[in-house]
């Protein structure tokens, strides 16, 4: 007997997140990206030159190379991102890179669920719930931003060709409905 494959905590919402798309005609493309690896590092700025991957100083900026983010939380705290489930992966690079600094490390991958958003019509779509001016000119590909989206609180990542989302577990359904109805209005 072989087990079922894990399908991620919105699994069951699938069909609606596809509904999006329809609704705007494919302008607006919602994914789901079940187990996105997200570690929380809290080390001093001055130290950030001995992680493994560039952390970003300034606020609310974010840097990406292939698999790896790290995203400006704070003054001293990133958000590291990798592929699904590589968390561990990311813990071991963080701990041999920082050896006897002091910093705090924390796999928080279960916090928070990931959507991407894609398409012409995202920042028309988010900016319906969301305070931030995400204008093109203000808002461009390495913005970062903790903020609100329709009353629920989100990370932001402006990517190249996406929007990611991370939203705490407790409020995924919630914003899953909260983008198809502002989809459909």
């Amino acid at each position: 007997m072989t087990a079922e494959p894990t399908r991620g905590p919105l699994a069951h919402r699938l069909d609606d997140i596809a509904r999006i798309a329809t609704a705007t005609g494919g302008e607006v493309v919602v994914e789901h990206v079940p187990f996105l690896a997200q570690v929380d590092l809290r080390l001093a700025p001055e130290l950030a030159p001995r992680a493994p991957y560039p952390l970003p100083l300034a606020p609310n900026t974010a840097w990406e190379e292939g698999p790896r983010a790290a995203l400006w939380l704070g003054p001293d705290e990133w958000l590291i991102l990798g592929p699904p489930e590589s968390q561990g992966d990311i813990l071991h690079e963080l701990d041999t890179a920082l050896e006897g600094t002091h910093r705090s490390i924390v796999d928080v991958s279960d916090n928070r669920v990931a959507l991407e958003l894609g398409g012409p019509r995202v920042r028309e779509l988010l900016s319906k719930g969301c305070p931030l001016d995400l204008d093109a000119t203000s808002w461009g590909i390495g913005s970062c931003a903790q903020t609100l989206l329709a009353r629920a609180q989100v990370i932001l990542h402006e990517r190249a060709e996406t929007t990611g989302i991370l939203v705490r577990l407790s409020f995924a359904d919630y914003l899953v409905d909260w983008l198809l109805d502002a989809a459909i209005g």
